[in-house]
């Protein structure tokens, strides 16, 4: 099963997520349309400079990266999401010999400046609380999502508890997440990579039959990115720097969503993290059942000269 694309506003926040492809203006559907845009992307291999991450991504050839201006492009006319929907986004990392349209997963580049994050508490951090918390803030939220015509979302666990790295200063987690329209399962995955000043964040979006493969990337990239020197985590100064108010327990649940960032008191990530995540409940919900009828499923199926209408969901490894 190849079809993440559209879920990735998940991990973004996008509030356009929830809007067809075909009703955005602007959107490809055209297949000799689609395959010229994905050939004239731009693709860079081996090591590439994250500037305003000051991060290089060591990517060798087995992947590539798709820098900001054409990552947007591929966000907003490829995928269908409004003209700011590719705010803040450095760029997109897709595996060799795969296309921006026909993709297992993409892992999406950002960079938040929100201070240093303290690991001195990684070895005591509580997670099993933040699922807890997760858990009790969907029963709040499945209501008003059920009123306003999404379907409700199911936390149904880790598909990757969260595991800190202090050699890398690389946080990893993944949920598995179940809609209630929705048969197969969805595989989020979150890397994120500590510096002086803030976090390196790669998000990726999957579904659970991928649960292998995507976990290898996720730690495959994580290796792969390497800060400047005056930009990396031990160069931090407590006297001259930011320091962010929450730590990493404050990235997960940031990750899960506002509501439960508020429930945890950690009211510095609203400031931190702005409307990216105050979208996300309204967001989620639509884009996730976008993507488990098959929505890159169809993409491919423009590329390929069939039609939205006309093409099956996709649900096949």
């Amino acid at each position: 099963m190849k079809t993440w694309v559209a879920a990735l506003a998940v991990c973004l926040g996008l509030q356009g997520a929830a809007v067809p492809a075909a009703a955005q203006p602007g959107v490809l559907h055209d297949k000799a349309a689609i395959v010229a845009f994905d050939k004239a992307l731009t693709r860079q291999y081996g090591d590439v400079v994250v500037g305003p991450a000051k991060a290089t991504l060591h990517l060798g050839t087995r992947y590539y990266f798709v820098p900001a201006d054409d990552a947007k492009a591929v966000i907003v006319k490829l995928w269908g999401n409004p003209p700011d929907a590719g705010e803040g986004v450095l760029g997109i990392v897709f595996e060799k010999d795969r296309t921006s349209y026909d993709n297992d997963w993409g892992a999406v580049v950002t960079y938040d400046r929100t201070g240093h994050v303290s690991d001195k508490d990684a070895a005591s951090e509580d997670y099993d609380a933040l699922v807890a918390e997760i858990r009790a803030n969907e029963q709040a939220e499945n209501p008003k999502r059920q009123k306003a015509g999404y379907p409700t979302e199911y936390f149904v666990g880790w598909a990757q508890a969260p595991t800190y790295d202090p050699a890398r200063h690389a946080l990893i987690w993944a949920r598995n997440i179940r809609f209630s329209d929705s048969k197969t399962n969805v595989l989020n995955y979150d890397v994120r990579l500590l510096g002086r000043d803030g976090v390196l964040s790669l998000n990726m979006i999957s579904g659970m039959p991928q649960l292998v493969e995507v976990r290898g990337a996720a730690q495959a990239l994580a290796g792969a990115a390497q800060f400047a020197r005056g930009a990396a985590y031990a160069d931090y100064d407590p006297s001259v720097d930011k320091t962010a108010a929450y730590g990493l327990a404050g990235l997960v649940a940031a990750g899960a969503g506002v509501a439960v960032a508020k429930k945890l008191g950690l009211l510095a990530i609203l400031l931190a993290f702005g409307k990216k995540f105050l979208i996300l409940f309204l967001a989620a919900g639509a884009a996730i059942t976008r993507y488990a009828k098959g929505f890159a499923g169809r993409l491919r199926g423009r590329a390929q000269g069939g039609s939205d209408a006309e093409d099956e969901p996709d649900t096949k490894e």
